[in-house]
């Protein structure tokens, strides 16, 4: 099963830990999550969001 950036960005958002996802995706390393919110963070960079308040 493939996880994508949005999936590993949504759940943290959601509230999800690091090591919430770890545990449901074995396969994947912290690093992988890292690196998913590095490529997330690049994609956003020079971009504004509304925050929720």
């Amino acid at each position: 099963m493939r996880v994508t950036v949005s999936m590993i960005v949504g759940a943290l958002a959601a509230g999800q830990t690091i090591d919430d996802l770890l545990a449901d995706f074995p396969y994947l390393e912290e690093p992988d999550i890292r690196e998913a919110l590095a490529f997330a963070a690049n994609l956003a960079e020079g971009r504004e969001f509304p925050l929720a308040s």
